[in-house]
């Protein structure tokens, strides 16, 4: 590990960028090299047994690389080492969980009302009535982990762990972005806005240039993602290399992808964000996976709409 005052700027950078609880970024060294891998294709998207009926894209089972590429410069010292992850077939859905999802499960489950944690002036869910056509798409926020996971678990799924959730957005290729290593335009994802009330969010699956090699949209852009994992800042270190499920204990949960606000830098497959679990703000909502056993058998005929 490096001194204390470069984790200090560390801290402030990320704080800067967030300015809404989450938690902070480190840096490290670099890592090993990756086995060979076949570089991913789009997969078929088709409806999942769940509740929410939400699309999903198929992930096939095999290794990746986690973590900051090697030989880059840049990233927090919790995103490294690079290393090799050996993960089970699974799904994932193709978009982040929206508004119009959400209010069905509220239904059904007289689950509450998203609301911003400490300002209601930026709580998107509105105040009577239902959501409105113009909000059905957009992805819902205002969120905590919790509110996250009991979605998830209605829906007959469960939140991504976040080695999940970074091979569906790289693929098997180290790269940095969804749709490879040119820096990110307004063609691939929605970011660098300052709030602007609801409209600051884009309808889910608007950025087709942007999307990840097995299809999934937005794993850059528009909103944070919770993941299921605990966060610690060393755990790359320590991970088992098959299908680690994070700590068993922490402080704070692990958020993904990046929102509306961040800057070209922060735009980065590997990012990681620590987070209170209770924390709903504006800038983060969730997606959901399934395992290949709830699925449909290899990905390649999924059941269609």
């Amino acid at each position: 590990m490096r001194g204390t005052s470069a984790r200090a700027v560390i801290v402030l950078c990320a704080g800067l960028v967030l300015g809404m609880g989450h938690g902070w970024w480190a840096q490290g060294t670099a890592a090993a090299p990756l086995a060979t891998a076949a570089t991913p294709t789009t997969s078929a998207t088709g409806e999942t047994p769940g509740r929410d009926g939400a699309p999903m894209v198929f992930v096939p089972a095999g290794p990746f690389l986690m973590g900051v590429p090697r030989g880059a410069r840049d990233g927090g010292l919790d995103e490294y080492p690079n290393h090799e992850v050996e993960l089970d077939a699974y799904y994932i859905d193709t978009y982040e969980v929206t508004m119009g999802r959400y209010e069905r499960f509220m239904r059904a489950t007289e689950h509450r009302r998203p609301s911003h944690g400490t300002d209601l002036s930026k709580t998107v869910w509105p105040a009577a009535g239902g959501v409105p056509p113009a909000l059905a798409a957009v992805p819902v926020v205002n969120v905590d982990w919790f509110d996250a996971r009991a979605y998830c678990a209605w829906a007959g799924k469960r939140l991504p762990t976040e080695a999940e959730w970074e091979k569906a957005a790289r693929g098997t290729r180290d790269r940095r972005f969804p749709w490879g290593d040119v820096e990110p335009t307004r063609r691939h994802l929605n970011f660098n806005r300052s709030w602007q009330g609801a409209g600051t969010l884009a309808p889910v699956g608007s950025y087709e240039q942007g999307k990840s090699p097995y299809g999934a949209y937005d794993m850059a852009g528009n909103v944070w993602e919770w993941v299921a994992d605990w966060y610690q800042a060393d755990y790359y270190a320590v991970s088992p290399c098959c299908n680690p499920q994070g700590p068993p204990t922490g402080v704070r949960r692990v958020i993904r992808s990046s929102g509306w606000q961040v800057e070209t830098p922060q735009v980065r497959v590997f990012t990681r964000i620590a987070s209170i679990p209770l924390d709903r703000n504006h800038s983060t909502g969730f997606r959901c996976a399934a395992d290949r056993e709830n699925g449909h058998g290899d990905g390649q005929n999924p059941l269609l709409p």
